[in-house]
């Protein structure tokens, strides 16, 4: 069994329900003792920004967004952008919360390579 374990999530904009119940999954896998990875891409990068993510509140029972996030980094959770998506909405590392990787999905093949189970939203 793999001690790795992998969310994807490529909405936050157009469907904001799914980048929150992403990262209420990815801090479960954390407190499930998973080494976890989030993979935003397409409209999911977003998430990675600061004042975008602030915008999402789905409201009880879940936490805000930005809260969210910040408890899945604080709990040692990964988050990597992909690169050529966040170059097409021109957003830079600035903007991004602190710890966000831009990376290509190269990075994304090398973590599910060694058979991390994976869940997309």
């Amino acid at each position: 069994m793999s001690n790795t374990f992998c969310v994807t999530i490529n909405h936050c904009k157009q469907d904001p329900d799914k980048a929150t119940v992403g990262f209420v999954v990815a801090t479960a896998a954390l407190g499930s003792g998973k080494d976890t990875l989030v993979f935003l891409s397409t409209d999911g990068v977003w998430a990675a920004v600061k004042s975008e993510a602030a915008k999402v509140d789905e409201g009880g029972p879940f936490k805000p967004l930005t809260e969210l996030i910040e408890n899945y980094q604080a709990a040692g959770g990964r988050i990597m952008a992909c690169a050529p998506c966040c170059k097409k909405r021109a957003i830079d590392q600035e903007v991004m919360f602190d710890g966000v990787e831009i990376a290509g999905g190269a990075a994304l093949v090398e973590w599910l390579s060694n058979g991390s189970p994976c869940v997309g939203y």
